[in-house]
């Protein structure tokens, strides 16, 4: 029960942080906050099946690259997930990178803040 509330809470999470990238990058249009949990779900998703595919097929240009075609990666699954989603939009393939970094960082704070409010208070 208790990881079935953690990850509820981590994709709301998610969404949250998909609508904060949604206002600081003008080329991202996310319609309501249903449309947020679809795309969280949906990033989520390809992240977890497709994005390790990619890594481990592209692992010579990413090495060559000192590891920065991994925003190359992730710039283009988040336009590809913008692309096939009503209600999430995003303008570029540019726009995909700025908003995967924003949406990585964003993400990663509010998991960050949410853990330290649920750990458990020591004595």
């Amino acid at each position: 029960m208790k990881l079935q509330i953690e990850l509820l809470l981590i994709w709301v999470l998610n969404a949250l942080a998909l609508l904060a990238v949604a206002n600081f990058v003008p080329g991202i249009h996310v319609d309501g906050f249903t449309a947020a949990l679809i795309a969280a779900f949906f990033l989520g998703l390809i992240n977890t099946l497709i994005r390790p595919l990619l890594l481990l097929l592209t692992l010579p240009v990413t090495l060559l690259s000192i590891g920065l075609f991994i925003f190359v990666i992730n710039g283009l699954l988040f336009w590809f997930v913008g692309s096939i989603l009503k209600g999430f939009l995003v303008d570029s393939f540019w726009h995909g990178v700025l908003g995967s970094v924003l949406y990585s960082i964003f993400s990663w704070a509010l998991s960050a803040a949410a853990a330290q409010l649920m750990r458990p208070a020591s004595k």
